[in-house]
């Protein structure tokens, strides 16, 4: 099957949908994710790069999530008391047809959902989307010392493939080094069966609001701008 680009289309889960990004959702997003545990992990270029405000924000997420090769997506729960509630970003990119390859990435969620449905279902259909649209591989990554982010890579069954070093620098000019994953089609169904059991074991029970992190690890060598 030739791998074709997928449509713009919003992605309907039982707990989280997923749908295309505009420039109105930036309130919502600046809500979810303008927190330093958000960023302490890597995301938007580790500490250094959270914005000041939401204005700074606004500035920021379209810089980040600039691109053509990019399907860039809000995740909104699904159902129960918190129905709406943009709860995070993730992008499908990279787009690369000839090779039948793709990326998922650019992912951050508000810190009260982490370790509920909410990454689990995203990541199914965000696979699904790809895969059905004939793509062969899917990489997924993170930053080397982002362990609670590659657990959850590696919990979905992806393969690691190594380390690319000094991938790129951070927000502060320290330099990244990029843990790299990946999913190939012939793997798919058996990570989506996982991801179905996973999800299965929440049963009818919505997304809920947790407790969000009161002191966020903050990367080697990097500090917030203006701490």
């Amino acid at each position: 099957m030739t791998a074709r680009r997928p449509e713009s289309v919003t992605l309907r889960g039982r707990f989280v949908t997923l749908e295309p990004m505009i420039d109105a959702h930036v309130p919502e997003l600046w809500r979810a994710l303008g927190h330093p545990a958000v960023f302490a992990g890597g995301y938007g270029g580790g500490p250094a790069g959270l914005p000041v405000d939401e204005a700074a924000y606004a500035r920021w997420n379209a810089s980040y999530y600039a691109g053509d090769a990019r399907q860039n997506f809000v995740v909104r729960i699904a159902s129960g008391p918190h129905l709406g509630a943009v709860i995070g970003a993730t992008t499908l990119g990279d787009f690369d047809e000839a090779a039948g390859s793709t990326h998922i990435g650019w992912t951050a969620y508000d810190p009260r959902v982490w370790g509920t449905q909410v990454n689990p279902e995203a990541k199914l259909l965000l696979l699904g989307h790809a895969f059905g649209h004939g793509f062969e591989r899917v990489r997924i990554q993170a930053d080397a010392v982002n362990t609670r982010s590659r657990a959850a890579i590696e919990r979905l069954g992806a393969v690691f493939e190594g380390i690319a070093r000094h991938d790129r620098p951070r927000a502060d000019g320290s330099w990244r080094d990029t843990a790299i994953y990946s999913i190939l089609s012939s793997e798919w169904p058996t990570l989506r069966r996982g991801l179905e059991t996973r999800l299965a074991g929440f049963g009818e029970r919505p997304v809920l609001f947790r407790s969000a992190p009161t002191a966020p690890t903050v990367l080697p060598g990097e500090q917030r701008a203006g701490a």
